[in-house]
C-alpha cells in the first residue's frame, strides 16, 4: 500500500533558485563511436564556457548540466528529458556536430518540456558530419510549428577530438544565455509597490495581470501607511541607523545640508525608511521595489508631508551601502512599475549592473545648445557628440543610481565624492529631506528604454536605442541643471540613432532608464522570450546589424516580420 511523503521546511530554503541551463547533442544514429565522443566532448566544452561566464545578478554562477547521452532516437529524448527533469533545467542548449533526424530527436526531447522553454541550438558551420544541416532542418521545423527557437551558427574546427570553438561563437551563446536566465529566473519572483500609482501617471501604473500574464512576476502592493507606522513604532534596528548615519557623515561631510530647522531630524527618517522597506522586501522574499513619494508622501499639505527619501532610493539602485559592497535592487520613484520592471529586466541582462531612473526632462537640439555656449563664452569645436546632435537631460530627485555618478568600476569611496546632499526644494517637497546630486561624467555607453503597456493588445513594448552619455562645458552644465532644478542629479543622454526630433516625439512616458553594458543583441533575444514588441521608430535603426544585433529567428521571417509574428503569438495562433 502507497504512502504519501511529507515535504517540511527542513530541507528548503528561501534562497532564490539558480536558473539551471541543459546541454545535450542530437546525432545520427549511423555515426562511429570517435564521431559520438567528439560531439560529447563539444557538448562539455560548450557547458564548461558557461558555467564560467554566465553569472546571477548577485554575481553567484548559474548551474549548469549535461547529457553524455546522445540524442539520436525517441528511447534516448525520453532519457535526456528525465535527466533534464531531474536535474531542474529551464533552459536547454543543444550543440549538434552531425546530421541527426529531426523530429526523431530534439523535436522528442522539446516536446516533453512546455513551448515557452528557452531553445538554443548552437553548431559550427561545416563538420565532418555536418550538424549545420541537422540545425537548419530542425529550425525550420520548429519555425513552422509555431515554436520560436534561436540558431547561432558559429564555428569550430572540422577536425580533432577536442575543436576549437571560436570566441565569437560562445560569445553570441553568452548573450543568448542572460536572456534566457532573465526570462525564466525571474518567474514567480514579487516587486513591492509601497503606495499606489503616483500624483496620477497612468503609464505607471502597477498592471497587475498584465504583469503576471507576460512575464510571471508578482507585484505586491502594500499601503504607505505601513511606513508611517513603521516609522513612528521606530520598527528598525537602532544601532544600524547609527553606524549608517555615521557612514554619511563620513563621505558627504559639508555635503550633506542640514542647515534647516529640524532637517537632522528628518534626514535620519529618511535613512531609517531605507532600512525599514529593505527588510520588507527581503521578509516578502522581492527582487525589486517602488515607492510612490509623491503626493501623499512627501508633497501633499492636505496630510502630514513626511521627508523624501531621495537618498534610500538611490542606494537600492546602486552596488554598495552603508554595509559595502551589494547587487542592486531596482526600485523606482514615484511608484513608477514600468520604469521599475524596465530597470529590473535590464539589471538581468547585464548580470547585475547599476540601473538609472531619470526624468525625461527636456531635449536640448544642437542648434541650442551651440546657441547657449556662444552667450556663455564657451568655444565649441563642433566635433562633440553633444554638439552635433544635441542632448537629453535626464534628471530626478529620486531613485538615482550613485554608480552613475562615476564611471563604471569605480569604488564606492571614490564615486561619493561626487555625490552632494542639498536640501530638498520645499515647493516640491514641503516635508523636506535631502535631495541626491551629481552629474554623471561622459563616456559610458549602453541602451536607454522604456517599457510601455497596450490595453489594445494586451502586450508590453520596448522603446530603445543605444545610448552613451556625454560631458558639457562647465558654463554650458551648470545652465543646463539650472534649467530645471539643479539639486537634482543629471544625466547627459544621447541615442545612437534617433534624432532628437524623434526622440522627444516617442518617449512612451516621462520617465526613461539607462543602463550600461546591455548590448542590443541581449535586449533582442530577451524580448523573443518574452514576446515583448521592439520599437525602435529611428530612421537609420537597422533590424539586424551584424555584430551587434541577434540574429532574426526564423519564425519571425516565415510569419511577416518580428512584431507581426509576436502579435500572432500573443493571440495564441
Amino acid at each position: 500500500m502507497g504512502k504519501a511523503m511529507v515535504l517540511t521546511s527542513k530541507n528548503h530554503t528561501n534562497q532564490p533558485k539558480s536558473v539551471v541551463f541543459g546541454i545535450c547533442a542530437a546525432g545520427d544514429p549511423r555515426i562511429d563511436q570517435e564521431s559520438r565522443q567528439r560531439t560529447v566532448n563539444i557538448i562539455q566544452m560548450i557547458a564548461d564556457a558557461l558555467a564560467e561566464r554566465v553569472k546571477m545578478p548577485d554575481g553567484t554562477p548559474v548551474k549548469v548540466v549535461y547529457s553524455d547521452v546522445l540524442i539520436d532516437g525517441e528511447p534516448q529524448a525520453d532519457i535526456v528529458a528525465r535527466q533534464f527533469k531531474d536535474a531542474g533545467v529551464d533552459a536547454i542548449v543543444c550543440t549538434p556536430d552531425t546530421w541527426a533526424f529531426p523530429q526523431l530527436s530534439l523535436m522528442s526531447l522539446m516536446a516533453h518540456f512546455p513551448k515557452e522553454t528557452p531553445l538554443n541550438i548552437t553548431c559550427g558551420n561545416s563538420a565532418p558530419k555536418p550538424g549545420v544541416v541537422f540545425a537548419h532542418a530542425v529550425n525550420g521545423a520548429f519555425a513552422q510549428s509555431g515554436r520560436l527557437t534561436h540558431l547561432n551558427v558559429g564555428n569550430w574546427d572540422d577536425t580533432g577530438m577536442f575543436p576549437k570553438i571560436t570566441p565569437a561563437t560562445i560569445d553570441a551563446l553568452v548573450e543568448w544565455s542572460y536572456a534566457a536566465l532573465t526570462f525564466v529566473g525571474l518567474k514567480g519572483k514579487r516587486i513591492v509597490c509601497f503606495g499606489h500609482d503616483s500624483m496620477g501617471m497612468e503609464t505607471a501604473l502597477s498592471h497587475v495581470l498584465p504583469t503576471r500574464n507576460n512575464f510571471g512576476l508578482e507585484i505586491a502592493r502594500l499601503d504607505m501607511k505601513l511606513l508611517a507606522d513603521m516609522l513612528n513604532k521606530k520598527a528598525y534596528d537602532a544601532e544600524e541607523l547609527k553606524f549608517m548615519r555615521n557612514w554619511v557623515d563620513t563621505h558627504f561631510g559639508s555635503r550633506l545640508d542640514l542647515s534647516l530647522a529640524g532637517a537632522s531630524a528628518k534626514f535620519d527618517q529618511s535613512l531609517a525608511l531605507y532600512l525599514i522597506m529593505r527588510n520588507l522586501l527581503k521578509d516578502l522574499n522581492a527582487v525589486s521595489g517602488a515607492f510612490m513619494n509623491q503626493l501623499e508622501w512627501g508633497s501633499d499639505n492636505r496630510g502630514i508631508p513626511l521627508p523624501i527619501c531621495d537618498l534610500a532610493e538611490s542606494l537600492f539602485n546602486s552596488s554598495f551601502d552603508h554595509n559595502g559592497k551589494k547587487s542592486p535592487i531596482p526600485f523606482g520613484t514615484e511608484a513608477d512599475m514600468q520604469g521599475t520592471l524596465t530597470m529590473l529586466f535590464t539589471n538581468w541582462l547585464t548580470g547585475g549592473n547599476p540601473p538609472l531612473f531619470m526624468d525625461f526632462r527636456k531635449v536640448w537640439e544642437a542648434g541650442e545648445l551651440a546657441t547657449r555656449a556662444k552667450q556663455l563664452g564657451v568655444n565649441v569645436k563642433g566635433d562633440e557628440l553633444w554638439a552635433q546632435k544635441g542632448i537629453v537631460d535626464g534628471d530626478n530627485s529620486g531613485s538615482a543610481s550613485l554608480d552613475w555618478a562615476a564611471l563604471p568600476g569605480t569604488s564606492p569611496d571614490e564615486i561619493l565624492k561626487n555625490v552632494s546632499l542639498p536640501g530638498a526644494e520645499l515647493y516640491y517637497f514641503p516635508g523636506g529631506g535631502n535631495s541626491v546630486t551629481f552629474v554623471t561624467p561622459g563616456g559610458i555607453e549602453g541602451i536607454a528604454a522604456r517599457l510601455a503597456y497596450s490595453e489594445l493588445n494586451g502586450m508590453f513594448s520596448m522603446v530603445w536605442d543605444e545610448a552613451s552619455t556625454v560631458d558639457l562645458p562647465k558654463p554650458l552644465a551648470d545652465f543646463v541643471a539650472n534649467s530645471s532644478n539643479v539639486t537634482w542629479p543629471h544625466t547627459w543622454v544621447v541615442p545612437k540613432n534617433a534624432t532628437m526630433g524623434e526622440y522627444k516625439q516617442y518617449a512612451p512616458a516621462n520617465h526613461f532608464h539607462m543602463i550600461w553594458g546591455l548590448k542590443p543583441s541581449v535586449l533582442q533575444y530577451w524580448m523573443d522570450l518574452t514576446n515583448v514588441l521592439s520599437v525602435a521608430p529611428w530612421q537609420v535603426r537597422a533590424q539586424y546589424t551584424e555584430g551587434v544585433d541577434r540574429p532574426m529567428p526564423l519564425i519571425y521571417l516565415i510569419n511577416g516580420g518580428e512584431n507581426v509574428t509576436k502579435l500572432m503569438r500573443a493571440k495564441g495562433k
